[in-house]
């Protein structure tokens, strides 16, 4: 009797999952497989609220496949090591898994694929599970994949998407395959005080109700700090709750404006992959360096400690940095805020950054954490790699009630703007009472050094 073995990895869902039919379609029994490796703990991406939204992931995945008659079979150790073990252990021909983008993903499948192959057994990879759009799928002429975002966009908006595959109905497991006992979020400590449920039920009740409730407004408020009218499905399609390709087939069946911008946020997602895909090192290098002299030192580790904690005097910077803090997740048009003041007006290095980040939240991945990161700070594929986004002037245009900061910031409860954006106005006696640091630096030293840094004095 024909054995497939499917593994799981950024894709932790039952709907529309392509490796999960093909093993079906192939064989009468599945092992549904996922691997802990430590290999990811040591690289440093095993944060504590990645953890217990992933362990949310799990439990739900294993419940839905319960419903059908089998089980997640959860093993810990080497993935390749442990795949291969679950093969013997149930005769399986085949193995799925879906295609990762990341140069720890493209060495993951290179060595199951040689492992597996030495056995006598099959590999099957399929594109086009954690993107819309599968990286390589849409190329510029002359190139392996697009280095800027708005042609990539028109090709990518003009490709026909395939038909969301519904969920399986049944599911049934060999006999004999051992299993580690899934893990649960009550086993995680030191995670953020708001986490968010993860799972799939969870992500399909957001997402169907952010579409019939929210949608339509998304174009007009979707960088409203203080409205947070933002989807907030990040870490489901980070994690592959909810299917990339669903969400915008189900957006793009919608129409409409809201539902546009919407798409649109989707297409920044895919266009990071290819370009990862294309460019490995991109995770941790520069993908246009630009010669950098980043500040180090006492004082720049000072300014950096200000800034992951909130107190940098600039009110709408600490706002976005204590809800990272509070909920494992911050509000984008935030996310674009505080990198542009560590890198342009701190000037200090975009890695940093992006580290804290993944630190602490529940959606970063190496594609859209460290490519985000890079844009900002000019090192990677935006236009206008010197452009630096006033932090005063962006709270008065996307909090102008100042209701965001207020918020996030209670040492500012009370005020309204132009003080509540800008307290130092208020002078230091009463912020002293209100026990909110001033600025750490001007705006203009900010600038000016930047400027010098960057060569353009």
């Amino acid at each position: 009797m024909n054995v497939s073995v499917v593994l799981f990895t950024s894709d932790l869902r039952l709907h529309d999952h392509p490796p999960l039919r093909a093993a079906l379609a192939s064989s009468p029994r599945v092992v549904p497989l996922f691997v802990r490796d430590p290999a990811i703990d040591r690289a440093g991406f095993a944060a504590p609220n990645r953890l217990a939204f992933l362990a949310d992931c799990l439990t739900d995945l294993d419940t839905a496949l319960r419903e059908r008659g089998g089980r997640l079979v959860v093993r810990h150790g080497d993935t390749v090591a442990e795949v291969c073990a679950v093969a013997r252990a149930a005769d399986a021909d085949e193995v799925h898994m879906s295609a990762g983008y990341s140069a720890f993903a493209h060495d993951r499948e290179q060595r199951l694929r040689h492992a597996l192959e030495s056995e006598g057994r099959r590999l099957y990879v399929h594109e086009g599970v954690l993107t819309a759009v599968p990286p390589g799928e849409v190329t510029p002429a002359g190139s392996d994949h697009f280095a800027v975002f708005t042609p990539y966009h028109r090709r990518w908006a003009a490709r026909p998407l395939r038909a969301p595959l519904a969920a399986p109905r049944a599911v049934s497991l060999p006999d004999g395959v051992r299993s580690e006992e899934v893990p649960s979020r009550a086993g995680v400590a030191g995670t953020a005080e708001a986490l968010v449920t993860g799972g799939e039920r969870a992500g399909r009740r957001r997402l169907t109700s952010w579409l019939s409730r929210h949608a339509d407004s998304y174009e007009d408020v979707h960088d409203d700090l203080a409205a947070d009218a933002t989807s907030r499905l990040s870490p489901y399609l980070h994690f592959g709750a909810v299917s990339a390709t669903e969400a915008a087939y189900r957006a793009r069946s919608r129409g409409g404006p809201g539902a546009e911008a919407f798409l649109r946020q989707l297409c920044w997602r895919d266009f990071h992959h290819q370009v990862l895909s294309a460019r490995p090192a991109v995770a941790w290098a520069d993908y246009r360096p630009r010669q950098d002299r980043w500040r180090r030192g006492k004082q720049a580790e000072a300014d950096l400690r200000a800034w992951k904690e909130g107190r940098t005097g600039y009110p709408v910077v600490d706002a976005a940095m204590r809800q990272l803090l509070h909920e494992g997740w911050m509000h984008n048009r935030g996310r674009l805020l505080v990198a542009s003041f560590l890198t342009k007006t701190l000037y200090i290095d975009w890695r940093e950054g992006a580290r804290h980040f993944l630190d602490h939240l529940v959606d970063a991945d190496v594609a859209n954490n460290q490519l985000n990161w890079q844009w900002v700070a000019g090192t990677g594929t935006d236009t206008r790699p010197n452009r630096v986004l006033n932090p005063v002037l962006q709270a008065r245009k996307y909090d102008p009630a100042g209701r965001y900061v207020r918020r996030w910031v209670p040492e500012l409860e009370g005020l309204e703007p132009p003080f509540v954006h800008e307290p130092w106005r208020l002078g230091g006696l009463e912020l002293a009472s209100r026990d909110y640091p001033d600025p750490i630096v001007t705006l203009a030293e900010g600038l000016e050094r930047f400027r010098h840094a960057r060569g353009r004095d």
